[in-house]
């Protein structure tokens, strides 16, 4: 790592002291992150880049510790681009605090820096305004998030195709409306999902709007069949993730897996869908 200070011209070797506690920061982006390291009293010992790898987190721990010990690291987004920045550093035993991005208006007028955005991620952890403890990410907690995360979003697509049939059914044609009359969710998905080739009693070449919307319809049934079996296998695996969490989130006070449940589970509001 770099130091922020002009190399001396003087030609004999100068020996690096370790400077006590130092403080880490780092600006954090997709493919490469950048770092400053301070002095417990706020003096730039380093800034530098390195790559948003494995390899990459190994060699920058490597060379802060060569500055002093470290303990504490200020990272931006640590639910993002610094998730997996955050899960290594706090394995190798150093507190990790949350630093929000500085405000958009600020960074406009001062300009992008990201060697200074480090270094204030830095600082903010020395001041105490960086308080928010980063999440480890590794354990029961966000095994269950994913699931549940991977969930929420295969109701909502089932709740929009089953909305889309049923707009459907509402301008198809009068015949079929009264086929498809009286049937119940579960039954009228079943009978719809054998939709899915009408050809034979229409003249050679001719499709008739009957024909596409009957298509449609088993289109769309079967979609929701896959859905609604890809919700019932993701909740077989939620259930007991869930049972695992509560009892990690509660020593760490909160951040509960199931908090909201009934909003995202049910999100959307499926009419009557099984499963």
């Amino acid at each position: 790592m770099s130091s922020s200070t002009v190399p001396s011209t003087s030609p004999a070797p100068r020996t690096r002291r370790p400077a006590g506690e130092v403080v880490l920061g780092v600006d954090t982006h997709r493919d490469v992150h950048v770092a400053a390291v301070l002095s417990a009293s706020g003096v730039v010992l380093a800034t530098d880049e390195f790559p948003a790898t494995a390899a990459g987190y190994r060699d920058l721990l490597k060379r802060v510790k060569k500055w002093g010990t470290v303990r504490r690291a200020g990272v931006e987004g640590t639910g993002s681009y610094g998730a997996s920045l955050s899960r290594y550093l706090l394995a190798q035993g150093v507190d990790v605090f949350d630093v929000n991005r500085m405000d958009r208006a600020d960074r406009r007028r001062r300009g992008k820096s990201d060697p200074l955005d480090a270094q204030n991620a830095a600082r903010a952890v020395l001041s105490g305004r960086a308080r928010a403890r980063a999440k480890s990410g590794d354990g029961p907690v966000q095994i269950a998030r994913m699931y549940k995360l991977t969930k929420v979003s295969a109701v909502k697509a089932r709740t929009q195709a089953i909305n889309q049939l049923k707009a459907v059914l509402v301008t198809a044609d009068p015949v079929l409306r009264e086929e498809l009359a009286g049937l119940g969710n579960a039954e009228l998905f079943r009978t719809c999902a054998q939709f899915t080739d009408a050809r034979g009693h229409e003249d050679a070449g001719a499709e008739s709007v009957v024909q596409a919307t009957r298509i449609t319809l088993g289109l769309l049934a079967q979609r929701i069949g896959r859905l609604s079996e890809e919700i019932r296998n993701v909740e077989a695996r939620l259930t007991p993730a869930r049972g695992r969490a509560r009892p990690a989130a509660a020593r760490r006070g909160g951040d509960r897996p199931g908090h909201g449940r009934r909003s995202a589970d049910h999100g959307g509001g499926q009419p009557g869908t099984p499963g």
